[in-house]
């Protein structure tokens, strides 16, 4: 190829410029995007340009062949799946501008597939990690107490960080030992409590809660030190918190316990379908995505253990 996908944007021609701004400026106008986004696709609009002016075209007069040949060019400079189809969403969407405005009669990108992306991994916790987590905290303090119990409630039922925080004392049922959370889209599920965490729960509402909320009257089952509801990024502090004095060296939300309580039940024989239900999934396909974690977990222990591994 005689241009590069790094040519200078200064070579673009004014007429390719103006346009480009033209669509950034209705896109804002239509969908309200950020900043962000508008100069992301401007600079993906004007590298293409450029490389179109190198190629003895313009935007309006590229054809299929030569698209494919620029996004050829751009994924031999290592452009990840996730860049490449940012790109490619943008450039379908400005020729579906320019073709409905008139200005051309095909859009060139009709025909062009964007790339596979693949599903990423969630971020877990080994079992042993998880062990360390939950023994940091100092269970001497109110706060410490609180914290641990929210943590082994967490792992124990694989709640979204949001449901966790708006449990109440009414939604919370010991004697059954399950738990009553309203997830996405409202639908309601009852999930279990196992009997680790039902006994830090007992504890934790016979002494520290009274102790958090002073003389302040609440049915939230977790407030804050303030004895009002707790916020997501203030549990997420507080997990960030006792994970490093875990000497846990790894990036670590609420959701990450989340993802651990999901992959660990599956390392230990839990159908698909069970968890499916805990984690209050719609769709099984949006589980299935810890069958990859538990697989590699698996290989990894046969080939550490197996003679022949």
């Amino acid at each position: 190829m005689s241009a590069s996908v790094r040519a200078d944007t200064s070579s673009v021609p004014a007429a390719d410029a103006r346009l480009v701004s033209r669509f950034v400026d209705a896109l804002w106008l239509e969908k309200g995007l950020s900043e962000n986004t508008r100069a992301a696709y401007r600079r993906d609009l004007l590298a293409l340009a450029a490389w179109a002016e190198g190629q003895c075209s313009g935007l309006l007069s590229v054809t299929e062949a030569l698209l494919q040949d620029y996004l050829a060019d751009r994924l031999s400079r290592a452009a990840s799946p996730r860049s490449m189809a940012r790109a490619l969403s943008c450039l379908r969407g400005f020729y579906n501008y320019c073709q409905r405005e008139g200005m051309i009669a095909e859009n060139p990108l009709a025909m062009i597939e964007s790339p596979r992306q693949g599903q990423p991994l969630p971020k877990s916790l080994t079992e042993e990690e998880v062990e360390r987590l939950l023994a940091a905290p100092t269970i001497e303090t109110a706060i410490g107490l609180r914290d641990k119990t929210m943590m082994e409630v967490l792992y124990a039922t694989g709640l979204r960080v949001s449901e966790l925080i708006h449990l109440t004392l009414t939604t919370t049922n010991l004697r059954q030992g399950v738990v009553r959370v309203i997830g996405k889209g409202d639908k309601e599920r009852l999930v279990p409590i196992g009997e680790e965490a039902l006994h830090w729960l007992q504890r934790y509402i016979d002494t520290a809660r009274a102790e958090i909320l002073g003389q302040k009257q609440s049915e939230i089952l977790f407030p804050s030190g303030r004895g009002q509801l707790m916020t997501r990024q203030t549990f997420w502090h507080r997990i960030k918190y006792w994970a490093q004095l875990s000497g846990i060296d790894k990036s670590i939300s609420p959701h990450v316990l989340r993802h651990a309580f999901a992959t660990h039940l599956l390392n230990h024989g839990a159908d698909l379908r069970v968890v499916q239900l805990l984690l209050g999934h719609s769709d099984l396909s949006t589980t299935q995505i810890y069958t990859h974690v538990a697989r590699s977990r698996l290989k990894a222990l046969h080939a550490e253990h197996h003679p022949r591994g």
